[in-house]
């Protein structure tokens, strides 16, 4: 649809490269949870959560009265999420094994959706999206964490990197509108969507 060339989605071989220590410089992940303005008590979808990374950041804000789904597509993931949680007792941290096209979250519930570096690796992103859009509720959030392709000078492949004027073009005519763009990580844009009244 857009023209882009689609990343293939990373391997479990590829789960150590989420956890180097060089990421906290390189993409200040902590800086970046700070930005979402999460709560107690909200539930956040993971949406590509790897080895449940960002899932174990997230889980700390929204504490024991929220709820976080760590949704990979692949079963080595899901076991490394399932590790994460019994090695640091993340009690509101539930593994979700979805698909290509559906994250297979329950309807109306999630708070805010965030997609760190995975949209770009979509293989149905339109459809993904639109699964998403149904688990949000009225006033959801789905934010984009993604490698700026406008910056030639950030040492990441290409596929793996999307626009704003990328990101606005596929997302927003699946219901969505962009609400706020967040250019505070030496690496990353945060793009926040609203979903909108209707598709």
């Amino acid at each position: 649809m857009s023209g882009r060339t689609y990343a293939t989605v990373m391997g479990v071989g590829g789960a150590q490269w989420l956890e180097r220590a060089e990421r906290e410089n390189e993409e200040r992940p902590r800086l970046a949870v700070d930005l979402l303005r999460l709560k107690p008590g909200m539930t956040v979808a993971d949406v590509g959560a790897g080895s449940g990374y960002y899932s174990e950041l997230v889980s700390r804000r929204v504490g024991a009265t929220g709820k976080v789904y760590a949704v990979d597509i692949q079963v080595g993931m899901i076991r490394l999420i399932q590790e994460r949680i019994r090695r640091l007792n993340l009690r509101n941290v539930t593994p979700v094994l979805g698909d290509a096209a559906n994250p297979k979250l329950p309807s109306e519930t999630i708070d805010l959706a965030l997609l760190v570096d995975v949209y770009h690796e979509f293989a149905e992103p339109q459809e993904m999206l639109r699964k998403i859009r149904a688990a949000l509720r009225p006033d959801g959030r789905l934010v984009l964490l993604e490698f700026r392709k406008e910056d030639p000078a950030i040492p990441i492949r290409p596929e793996h990197k999307l626009s704003v004027e990328q990101a606005k073009a596929e997302i927003e005519p699946e219901g969505y509108r962009l609400d706020s763009l967040i250019e505070a990580l030496p690496w990353q844009h945060i793009l926040i969507f609203r979903k909108t009244a209707t598709p």
